[in-house]
């Protein structure tokens, strides 16, 4: 059963992910996330998994070699850019339900669309997810002096990220690569631009 993505891309981000993710699924990949920085010359980073959350150095030659040609025939991106396509590496985004399930345990920190009791910007340990709800055990320091235990509407999530800690690091390199090396493949600096795509011929 496919899960849906926390999808909380806009503009251009927004075009390019509606385009990159069914050509991601057909290679066996998920889209995690699409991200622009800068304008004319800036970079298009595109970041995918596999569902184990693996996605290695020729997964992402492979993807960016199945994106470009799509890009260029549909042109959503205006000036000259660079496409990165990478994996998400150790602190990654959490995007679906799934991905708080596999990384109960660990530290994320966790913004939301809206505040709730006047605040918007939650950290602590995950504890998994149930009910539509993302689980997270808030410190003492956030909890007014004992841990509690909150549940944050996935819905109304606008971006969750693992926080890089010693024990993430240390999983990482239990279980390398299930949450992937951080490989990264880029399109060829020398590549030619036409009508603000790349051409990777």
């Amino acid at each position: 059963m496919k899960q849906v993505r926390l999808a909380r891309e806009t503009g251009v981000a927004r075009r390019v992910a509606a385009l990159a993710e069914p050509v991601l699924e057909n290679l066996g990949y998920r889209l995690v996330r699409v991200r622009m920085t800068g304008q004319d010359g800036g970079i298009l980073q595109i970041m995918a998994e596999r569902p184990d959350g693996t996605f290695l150095i020729d997964d992402c030659e492979k993807a960016s070699r199945a994106i470009s040609p799509v890009l260029d025939v549909e042109d959503p991106v205006s000036g000259s850019y660079m496409l990165e396509v990478s994996s998400p590496g150790i602190d990654r985004p959490l995007v679906r339900p799934e991905d708080f399930e596999r990384w109960a345990g660990h530290e994320a920190k966790i913004e939301m669309l809206q505040p709730i009791d006047g605040r918007r910007r939650f950290r602590g340990v995950l504890e998994g997810f149930t009910d539509g709800e993302v689980r997270l055990f808030l410190p003492p320091a956030q909890a007014g002096g004992e841990e509690i235990l909150v549940g944050l509407s996935f819905d109304d999530i606008a971006e969750a990220k693992l926080v890089m800690t010693d024990a993430l690091i240390n999983a990482a390199r239990d279980n390398a690569p299930s949450v992937g090396d951080g490989s990264e493949w880029t399109a060829d600096l020398d590549t030619e631009t036409t009508n603000g795509s790349l051409n990777n011929g």
